[in-house]
């Protein structure tokens, strides 16, 4: 099993919205792709709620194995979201492992 675990620390301020209208829209989009790829069992988006630096938004996410991380990312339906979250973010980290 792959675990993908991402975090984007959003601008005050893109796509005409603040912060947290833009995390909550990233939480729907990412969300909304459960069910629709193969190999993704498992995702979750969380919002930080204590601010103070913190990173803003957070992904977990659960592959079957290492080549469905390489489908999930090329997928047209997760490449839709990701120009949203890119305009929306100023700094991001991600760990990819397999356990």
């Amino acid at each position: 099993m792959i675990k993908h675990i991402v975090m984007w620390k959003l601008k005050d301020e893109a796509h005409g919205n603040d912060k947290a209208t833009n995390a909550k829209l990233i939480k729907e989009k990412l969300e909304a792709l459960s069910g629709k790829i193969d190999g993704l069992l498992k995702i979750e988006v969380g919002i930080d709620f204590l601010g103070g630096g913190n990173f803003d938004v957070a992904l977990y996410s659960e592959l079957s194995k290492k080549e469905d991380l390489e489908i999930y990312q090329n997928h047209p339906l997760h490449q839709a979201v990701l120009p949203f979250i890119r305009e929306a973010v100023i700094d991001r980290k991600a760990v990819d492992f397999e356990v």
